[in-house]
């Protein structure tokens, strides 16, 4: 095993190799890029549920990009990636809100814990384990010189939007949140799992959620996604789904065109988990302790980019962006 030292000098050289080979819009948005390793704690599911923090303590890194050189504060977009890893797809989305005017973070949950991917084995990594390291992360960057606190907005693809979606939680912001002030201004999910439903969660923050998905996801199908929204609504909370007619899941990467199957990634499409006592998770309809060898549990997904859902949705995240985060784009 690598030093502390030598580790984050490992880490640090393989940034600046990914950036050299990054396309040249990319480069040209950027005025600045720090790597920024922060501590976290890699915690299981029941951990988190029951708001312990013992988990195993990990220095886990993010990529901080700028638009602008000077001295002004920019909105912050924090990215958490999905079950690729911090690949292409939030890549495309760094560029876009770099050219808004909005800085971005993007996290690698993965790296500093062994891990490569999770589409054969999510539970390499706990559920809400990239909550953590969302709220983690807030604590530290709104110290930072060239960030304005009031305005970082949280934003999550696939795993790391349902980490996205239930880190607006009151509970969960007060059982791992409570010491920073630091609030997020947004949460914004795409394609997150919603079949998970937790103690208390239709008390969510005042902020805004957003949940953008393809009716023809086949990885997290939107059915659970419209039964949460739809709950969270009426009890008068600013939750708005989104969805694209006829996109699957990633639609907005266009790594993913032609589409790629997956025929060993695991899904719970057709599962139902809850909470039970005690932080544990339980399948709804059986009663039993929930795992991934649940017969519920299948393998088989597709990711497919969806050229006119992508164009659609990068407008509405404009929209948004310009609603929430109030950027100024350079003269």
């Amino acid at each position: 095993m690598l030093p502390r030292t030598g580790f984050w000098r490992a880490v640090f050289n393989a940034f600046c190799l990914l950036i050299a080979l990054l396309p040249d819009t990319v480069h040209a948005q950027a005025a600045r890029m720090e790597v920024i390793p922060f501590e976290s704690l890699t915690l299981t599911d029941q951990e988190f549920l029951t708001g312990r923090e013992e988990g195993k303590p990990v220095t886990i890194a993010g990529e901080l990009r700028l638009p602008r050189v000077g001295n002004e504060r920019f909105p912050l977009v924090v990215l958490l990636h999905g079950a690729c890893g911090a690949c292409g797809l939030v890549l495309d989305w760094e560029r876009d809100f770099l050219a808004m005017g909005v800085a971005t973070f993007v996290i690698d949950s993965f790296t500093s814990r062994g891990i490569a991917n999770t589409n054969d084995d999510p539970s390499r990594l706990g559920q809400l384990a990239q909550t953590e390291d969302a709220y983690r992360a807030l604590a530290l960057l709104v110290k930072h010189p060239r960030i304005d606190p009031t305005r970082v907005m949280l934003m999550g693809f696939s795993r790391g939007g349902h980490s996205t979606l239930y880190a607006s939680l009151t509970r969960f912001q007060r059982m791992h949140a409570a010491a920073s002030e630091a609030h997020f201004a947004a949460y914004v999910a795409f394609y997150p799992s919603c079949n998970f439903r937790y103690r208390d969660d239709d008390d969510l923050t005042a902020q805004p959620v957003r949940v953008f998905m393809g009716t023809a996801d086949n990885y997290t199908p939107i059915g659970a996604c419209r039964d949460y929204v739809d709950r969270l609504k009426a009890k008068g909370k600013d939750v708005h789904l989104i969805e694209y007619q006829g996109a699957g899941h990633t639609f907005d990467a266009r790594a993913y065109n032609p589409p790629r199957v997956l025929p060993q990634a695991l899904t719970t499409r057709n599962c139902q988990v809850e909470e039970a006592d005690h932080g544990q998770f339980v399948n709804a309809k059986t009663k039993q302790p929930f795992s991934y060898n649940d017969p519920c549990v299948e393998r088989g997904t597709t990711l497919a980019y969806n050229e006119a859902a992508a164009t659609q949705v990068r407008k509405d995240m404009a929209e948004f962006v310009a609603m929430t985060l109030k950027p100024t784009r350079s003269p």
